[in-house]
């Protein structure tokens, strides 16, 4: 299979016909073998009904419908996981990613060997003031931090090798960042390409101010477990070290102090040293210790069910020219 074309929506049911008749058409115009995998992410509307009835009609569609709203993160790792072809191009579904782009996304794939490609919308019609200028600062921060110098990570309309995307581990909110959850397993090929950014037709944006505050936050949290995730030992061990080192420290001052140089001074829990010595030697061993059970959790971690699946369409059958 040369494509999975994984689409995560929510309450998107006006444009899914649409999205999908004009997705089968770029599909057939270039004679590809194709799956279309549509994740619900727990929709009240009739979403679902529309892509049961598109699963009916085109043996390629096929779905995954969540019990309820898990967030885009989770429907993007349901959606990697039943992929089945070469390559692997996420979408939103709500008409603003062209299909049209899609054949040069496969070929910068295929053909020039990139790991991941992700899309850039250049030129935006969004608002200015709650969007536009909100996501150039994000993206730029997200650059500096993580050193993956796109213009663009929050774009939804990205290609990958499916090696890729059955490598990386998508957490929370993570999606935002999967080109450089990529690299830090190791993809260092990561390209980007313009790509035409259309206005909503349909509905209202499912995504708040809120959306930038949990990203930065989410951006830090990337930045140290990709430094630090796989030997939280290095950094906690160390800062508890050096924070009972001090604390000692003081601890030995305040002893040869007492015992050799003022004998007869006031007592030593009368000194603020004496509490700052202790409050050092707390933090470290605290310190230390949390880097010690991180290292425990790092090695004895293992894959936890992160969503609920309430209904599957068409994964385990064959694939199937599709014929208007």
């Amino acid at each position: 299979m040369n494509l999975s074309i994984v689409i995560p929506l929510l309450n998107e049911e006006e444009s899914l016909k649409e999205l999908h008749d004009w997705i089968v058409k770029v599909m057939q115009s270039n004679r590809f073998l194709y799956e279309i995998l549509f994740i619900d992410d727990g929709s009240t509307d009739a979403s679902w009904q529309i892509i049961t009835q598109l699963s009916a009609k085109n043996p390629n569609v096929k779905g995954l419908r969540f019990k309820k709203n898990f967030g885009k993160s989770q429907a993007l790792h349901a959606g990697f996981k039943a992929a089945k072809g070469d390559v692997v191009i996420t979408m939103d579904a709500d008409l603003q990613d062209n299909p049209e782009e899609i054949p040069e996304l496969y070929d910068l794939i295929i053909n020039q060997d990139f790991d991941l490609v992700s899309g850039w919308k250049k030129k935006r019609y969004d608002s200015i003031i709650t969007k536009n200028m909100p996501s150039k600062l994000f993206n730029w921060a997200a650059r500096k931090t993580s050193g993956v110098q796109l213009h663009d990570f929050n774009c939804g309309l990205k290609a990958f090798k499916r090696n890729v995307i059955k490598t990386i581990e998508l957490r929370g909110e993570m999606h935002r960042y999967i080109p450089v959850l990529a690299k830090s397993a190791g993809f260092a090929n990561i390209g980007e390409k313009i790509v035409q950014h259309q206005a909503r037709k349909y509905g209202k944006t499912k995504f708040g101010m809120e959306r930038f505050i949990n990203g930065f936050l989410d951006l830090i949290t990337i930045w140290f477990v990709s430094k630090f995730g796989k030997r939280p030992m290095h950094l906690f061990g160390a800062l508890g070290v050096v924070m009972f080192i001090i604390g000692f420290g003081f601890a030995l001052y305040l002893g040869i102090d007492k015992i050799f140089i003022n004998p007869t001074a006031r007592l030593i829990t009368q000194r603020p040293e004496f509490y700052i010595s202790l409050t050092s030697m707390i933090i470290g061993t605290q310190l230390f210790l949390a880097g010690f059970l991180g290292e425990i959790m790092v090695r004895s971690r293992k894959n936890e069910k992160r969503y609920t699946i309430s209904e599957e369409l068409n994964l385990s059958e064959k694939q199937e020219q599709y014929s208007s």
